[in-house]
């Protein structure tokens, strides 16, 4: 465990995410509370049945600067120790992580208050696209 000092690690990688790794990473003496969410592919999507994967882009130049100012507004609101946000490109099987967010906090409340705020934002904010692959058809989809 690290001293409390609050640190932050963004990435947007074409890996696999290891969210064990993440929560290790996070990890603090002075955290009473780790927080963290782990989105993965699941075989349906809004009535669709057999989506096979899912293919993710980014708009490179831009979205770790997003998602940096979504966590400077998440640590603003809660006393964050440490945090770790990663979000997977290109191909993602069923079962698989495409992001991973988790926080460290001296309280759960707090954790669990910025982590929720954090997966919420970069959906709606961060420059990343979806598209779901099904046998014989792909599709864009809102809502990274």
């Amino acid at each position: 465990m690290d001293s409390p000092t609050q640190s932050v690690r963004i990435a947007v990688v074409d890996r696999p995410l290891d969210p064990a790794a993440a929560i290790q990473e996070v990890g603090r003496s002075a955290a009473g509370a780790i927080a963290c969410f782990v989105g993965t592919v699941r075989d349906h999507s809004d009535g669709r049945e057999g989506v096979t994967h899912l293919e993710y882009e980014a708009f490179e130049e831009r979205v770790e600067d997003v998602i940096r100012v979504i966590v400077e507004e998440a640590a603003s609101k809660w006393p964050i120790l440490a945090a770790v946000v990663e979000h997977r490109v290109g191909r993602v099987g069923l079962g698989e992580p495409a992001v991973v967010v988790a926080v460290s906090t001296a309280h759960r409340d707090d954790a669990f208050g910025a982590a929720r705020y954090l997966i919420d934002e970069l959906k709606a904010r961060a420059p990343l696209w979806k598209k779901e692959h099904w046998p014989g058809g792909a599709e864009w989809v809102e809502g990274a």
